[in-house]
């Protein structure tokens, strides 16, 4: 069994097991991991940070299985979860001023044949851009990381997220206007 028995603290310190999550989520999970793995890599650029946010997902899963109805589309639900959760987790690392600066380049080769400098303007760029972007709504991030992030058309997101794709456009517009605010700073437009 994928998820076997989870403990939990109650108010007297004393252990008790949860309940064991059904067939169904177990399904849920073997279906969509990689999807949300996926999305909260893109969202944090760190495969360990990924690899909490699915965790977090599937365990706030867990714990509101039996509230929760994933019918209508559990890939766009599981989505948002995961987006969701990686702007937190980003959110929580720039309040404690902890977020790492490491090499997120999708080719290795291309990291060895930069720069020290550039490799480190690169890095943090793409560490100011992923603060900017927790900035924004939830709504407006999700749609600039599936526009931007994902490479899907506004048509794919407004279906995906049950709008019309004049609002899509619309949040895009604000949301990219207001990530390039954000990071005029750092490139040192004023």
């Amino acid at each position: 069994m994928l998820f076997a028995v989870t403990f939990s603290q109650t108010a007297d310190e004393t252990v008790a097991p949860l309940a064991e999550p059904s067939s169904e989520l177990e399904e849920i999970f073997q279906s969509f991991h990689g999807k949300v793995f996926a999305a909260a890599y893109r969202v944090t650029g760190s495969a360990q940070d990924a690899e909490d946010v699915l965790q977090t997902v599937f365990l706030r899963l867990l714990k509101r299985q039996d509230t929760l109805d994933l019918a209508p589309n559990p890939g766009a639900y599981l989505h948002r979860a995961a987006v969701n959760a990686s702007l937190d987790l980003i959110r929580s690392k720039a309040r404690s001023s902890s977020l790492p600066l490491d090499d997120l380049s999708a080719q290795p080769a291309e990291a060895e044949s930069r720069s020290p400098e550039r490799s480190q303007h690169d890095r943090e760029l793409r560490r100011s851009l992923r603060l900017a972007i927790t900035g924004l709504t939830a709504k407006s991030a999700e749609i600039f990381v599936l526009r931007f992030f994902e490479g899907q058309a506004n048509k794919e997101i407004a279906d995906q997220l049950g709008m019309t794709q004049a609002a899509v456009g619309v949040a895009l517009h604000r949301a990219r206007n207001q990530v390039k605010e954000e990071i005029r700073s750092f490139v040192g437009e004023n």
